[in-house]
């Protein structure tokens, strides 16, 4: 049983990152940029969820589905504003767009809000569901928070996959993936397509954040995203940047390992044994686990 604990604690920890991976890969497959203002949209949905609570006496529900929504128009006023303005930056460039954007939203947080830690709701009203109480499974002990994020991570990944394999929108999605020009040349508006794919990625990104701060007990401030967004980062590097399915086994795997080293070793090294792991695989796979080189389609 007492392999099953560290499994179970690195199964829920590796489901959010396996979340912030996916939000980063969403990206990277239409814009070949790895969008590094991620973890800052993600805090400034967290936050707006806890201003609508505290401040507007919404229900976390409600909160949180006005969050997501609020993630949706920085995603869309991003690529708006910011980037689809910019003509022939190269691929340095948007990198540079993405971390002034971050620094940005990291400013506008601190202005708000401070830099005081703010207590961010532990319980999910009305549903009864508390990140202090705990599940005894025989020999092993899950906290109902943790069980939530990996229902609602295996829920959302399994949305996300259907989207872009049955819907209409999600197959344009993939086409401008492949080749923009030749998407537009049949008639798919790539603008649009490039939009919704910023707002979803900004959604994927702030429902990692707002199951976070519960689920590993910590408090909302403004640099609550800096260590998730690098170990999400380095997630989907793990298991290939061009593939979804890489990004979600890359963060499963290295929550896993990260506890496992904590349980029977060390907690204070496990990040560092886990992103050593990552330079290991990546000596010998330079696309990751899952992924492969690019190979642009016609």
């Amino acid at each position: 049983m007492m392999i099953l604990q560290p499994l179970i604690d690195g199964l829920a920890i590796g489901s959010l990152y396996a979340l912030i991976a996916l939000s980063m890969v969403i990206i990277y497959k239409t814009s070949e940029v790895p969008n590094f203002a991620q973890g800052e949209m993600a805090m400034l949905s967290t936050f707006f969820a806890y201003y609508l609570m505290e401040n507007a006496g919404f229900a976390f529900p409600y909160a949180f589905l006005g969050a997501l929504v609020f993630a949706a128009v920085v995603g869309v006023v991003f690529e708006f504003v910011f980037l689809r303005r910019e003509k022939e930056v190269g691929i340095l460039g948007f990198i540079l767009i993405t971390l002034g954007f971050e620094r940005i939203l990291y400013g506008i947080a601190g202005w708000k809000w401070g830099s005081e830690q703010k207590l961010f709701p532990s319980s999910f009203a009305p549903l009864p569901v508390s990140g202090s109480t705990m599940i005894h499974l025989g020999g092993v002990s899950i906290s109902q928070i943790k069980l939530i994020i990996v229902i609602v991570a295996v829920s959302l990944i399994g949305l996300i996959f259907l989207f872009f394999k049955y819907t209409r929108v999600g197959i344009a999605m993939k086409a401008t993936q492949q080749n923009a020009t030749a998407a537009r040349i049949n008639g798919i508006r790539t603008k649009r397509i490039m939009s919704l794919t910023w707002a979803m990625s900004a959604v994927v990104g702030a429902i990692a954040g707002m199951l976070l701060v519960p689920g590993t007990n910590t408090s909302l401030d403004a640099n609550i995203m800096l260590a998730p967004l690098l170990k999400g980062f380095a997630a989907a590097v793990l298991g290939g940047m061009n593939t979804l399915v890489g990004s979600i086994g890359g963060g499963i795997i290295l929550g896993v390992i990260e506890k496992f080293f904590g349980f029977y070793i060390s907690s204070e090294f496990e990040t560092v044994v886990a992103f050593l792991i990552i330079v290991i695989i990546l000596w010998f796979r330079p696309g990751g686990l899952f992924g492969r080189h690019y190979v642009r389609k016609v």
